[in-house]
């Protein structure tokens, strides 16, 4: 399998962001990642490259949450930012927004940290980089994801069917410009690392989604995460 296959993209993705595979940034990225995969591991598999956007069709997205990097220790990441894989502690981002979850919405904290259920309801989670080293994050920050992954908010905010935008912390809030805020819901934030938690705690991000999600005339998410 090739490191990045394009044709592993869903049809409807695969039509938003055609422009971008034919520029020069992706043959680039692509010759990365490949010799990447060759001289070491790389998160996630090949296969799971594309997670976020198999699971939330370009046509369903409700809801965007933007994550910057994915998961560099073994068997966390999956194509889904801040989700790891059944059977996978919960990283302490992931801990503290179940934390918060409990606090703004009462959902009891999950035992697992698989966010499956969220896409499946039109939650695209979204990493800016959609591939590391092992063991080196950031590691493949620069090197042509942020464009495409850019790309991927401009269009769903290009689309007519308006969604929530949820950026949690500096990274995430520069996204902000690539958004049309006077169609989409915009809802910013800390960030739930233990970094920056104590400013995450308290500011109810969820039932905000809800909230915003009303007003564009759509239905609430359930947060409550099922069990593994």
């Amino acid at each position: 399998m090739p490191p990045i296959d394009a044709s592993h993209l869903p049809a409807d993705w695969r039509s938003a962001l055609s422009a971008e595979l034919a520029k020069p940034y992706w043959a680039a990225l692509e010759s990365f990642v490949a010799d990447e995969r060759r001289s070491g591991q790389v998160f996630p598999p090949p296969e799971e490259v594309f997670t976020a956007f198999h699971l939330t069709p370009f046509s369903a997205v409700r809801v965007v949450l933007l994550g910057q990097d994915p998961y560099h220790d073994d068997g966390q990441a999956h194509g889904l930012c801040f989700s790891v894989k059944p059977g996978v502690p919960p990283p302490p981002s992931l801990k503290n927004m179940y934390k918060e979850l409990e606090s703004d919405l009462g959902c009891p904290r999950p035992k697992h940290g698989h966010l499956a259920a969220w896409a499946a309801q039109g939650i695209l989670l979204l990493n800016a980089v959609l591939t590391v080293r092992a063991h080196a994050p950031a590691s493949h920050a620069d090197r042509g994801w942020e464009t495409f992954t850019d790309a991927a908010i401009r269009a769903v905010s290009d689309r007519a069917e308006p969604a929530v935008f949820l950026l949690w912390g500096g990274y995430a809030r520069k996204k902000k410009k690539l958004i049309d805020a006077t169609r989409h819901a915009v809802i910013e934030g800390a960030h739930p690392s233990p970094l920056s938690a104590k400013l995450f705690f308290g500011s109810r991000p969820f039932s905000q989604v809800n909230a915003a999600l009303a007003r564009l005339g759509q239905a609430p998410i359930d947060w409550q995460l099922p069990a593994l």
